[in-house]
């Protein structure tokens, strides 16, 4: 896994996800390898995140080492329910407006050892003032796929050749995002204009747009950019954005490489916002091999009352054992509430809770599919589990990330975005048997086989982080 720096020389890495949870998990897990490299790790949450942690796993559960320690910046945000995801669009604007000075005082006292490096993540431009104005260097993590970090990347270009935004509402249905097809980007295969994230916009001063445009035209600024994700899987688009990044760094999987290391007592510390509940696996153990289909929409994905009804009627007659989970937020607005009849038709093969540890989940031998909202997390542990996925995705990256996994990678079938309980029952039966089946499980082997191989010690991930630890230590020596 590389060689540490001296003993008497100790770099201090300054790690600073965007503030939501796959975004922090992801970062969590980079800093971890980072600290078992020798580094002196400082890892910045925001003050309403760093509470949700403390809540969910325990008062101590931050405590970290000597060399590893947590602080926090305030959001400047109204406070908001400790248990739910903090909205999007507000989060948005908060990272926007109110984060830059916090972090300048923040990282003009964190002087002991002195600052080496800022690793950013790539959704956070004002990180790149920051490092300007104080002499730092800065690198940057995007906690995505390449072809969804690809995707944000081309929104500029889209924009300026008038593809986007769409010209009036009409164009959400008729058939113009469908039947317009992207070429020519490099390493990406064509894809339907609606694949690109935040398509679906009218209004020319749109901030989710805008604020995703800007962020991936000031990336190039970083000194260097590491992806969560791994040659083998991505190899085309990685050489596209080496054509446009100055040095790109595949480094995934991130909780592959570090089950090959002895984690120095952080392993206590965990990743989740939310408490989890861990009985789901004792309730796993008493199923047969891969009987069973996961389902979770991820950490800040809604839904409909109506679409909840229709997801729960298609698990309850697809007649397939299902593991779910509902978190206290997931549907816009009011409670999730579960018909009568679907408690009477899933009895004793269903489980539902509000949260769970997802990668054990979907590491048991009971686990033989999975039904997800296609999140980049998602989609790369399913692939380190050899696990097939049903695609429901619905903003951002996902629906890039549900084109490459059911067409590229072969691993995936997807759903329409107007839930059908006919159509949920239907890929849920196909998901867990058939022709469909056998071959979605040996791509997703492959593709398992093809995760452990790039990070074993000398395979391509763990070469790679090596190289990006480097190109951290050079950054500070020639800025």
């Amino acid at each position: 896994m590389g060689s540490k720096p001296e003993a008497n020389y100790m770099p201090h890495m300054v790690l600073i996800p965007y503030p939501f949870q796959s975004h922090i998990k992801t970062m969590l897990k980079l800093a971890k390898l980072l600290h078992s490299k020798g580094f002196h790790i400082t890892f910045v949450n925001t003050e309403f995140n760093h509470q949700r942690f403390l809540k969910s796993r325990g008062p101590d559960a931050l405590d970290g080492l000597p060399h590893f320690r947590f602080e926090t910046i305030p959001d400047g945000l109204p406070p908001s329910h400790i248990d739910s995801s903090q909205e999007t669009i507000p989060l948005a604007m908060a990272v926007e407006n109110n984060m830059l000075a916090p972090l300048k005082v923040l990282l003009a006292k964190l002087d002991n050892p002195p600052i080496t490096c800022l690793v950013s993540d790539v959704f956070l431009r004002f990180t790149i003032t920051a490092a300007e104005e104080l002499g730092l260097p800065v690198v940057m993590l995007v906690t995505m796929s390449a072809c969804g970090y690809m995707g944000f990347k081309q929104l500029h270009d889209l924009k300026e050749k008038g593809f986007l935004p769409l010209k009036d509402e009409s164009y959400l249905t008729n058939g113009y995002l469908e039947s317009t097809i992207i070429e020519g980007i490099p390493g990406m295969k064509p894809l339907q204009l609606k694949d690109y994230p935040y398509t679906r916009r009218i209004d020319p001063d749109d901030f989710p747009f805008n604020f995703v445009m800007q962020a991936a035209e000031t990336s190039v600024k970083a000194h260097a950019i590491a992806i969560h994700t791994f040659d083998a899987l991505e190899k085309d688009v990685l050489d596209g954005l080496s054509t446009i990044f100055p040095r790109v760094y595949s480094i995934g999987p991130l909780q592959l490489l570090l089950n090959q290391i002895q984690q120095d007592g952080l392993s206590s510390i965990g990743y989740n916002l939310w408490k989890e509940d861990s009985e789901c696996l004792q309730w796993l153990d008493t199923k047969e091999p891969k009987s069973v289909v996961y389902v979770n929409f991820g950490s800040i994905a809604v839904m409909t009352a109506e679409q909840l009804v229709e997801f729960a009627m298609g698990l309850a007659n697809s007649e397939i054992s299902f593991l779910w989970i509902i978190r206290p937020d997931l549907v816009t607005g009011e409670s999730a509430i579960l018909p009568a009849e679907f408690q009477v038709e899933t009895q004793n093969r269903c489980f539902v809770t509000s949260w769970c540890p997802q990668e054990e989940v979907l590491n048991h031998p009971s686990v033989g599919g999975f039904l997800t909202h296609t999140g980049w997390n998602s989609i790369i542990e399913s692939l380190c589990a050899g696990v097939p996925v049903i695609c429901w995705p619905l903003f951002a990256d996902q629906p890039i990330n549900c084109s490459y996994a059911c067409v590229e990678w072969g691993v995936g079938m997807e759903i329409d975005n107007n839930v059908r309980r006919e159509d949920v029952e239907k890929l849920i039966r196909n998901l867990m048997g058939g022709e469909e089946c056998k071959k979605m499980r040996e791509r997703a082997e492959h593709w398992k086989q093809e995760a452990e191989e790039a990070t074993v010690p000398n395979g391509s991930s763990s070469i790679n982080l090596d190289r990006f630890i480097n190109e951290m230590l050079q950054s500070n020596i020639t800025l």
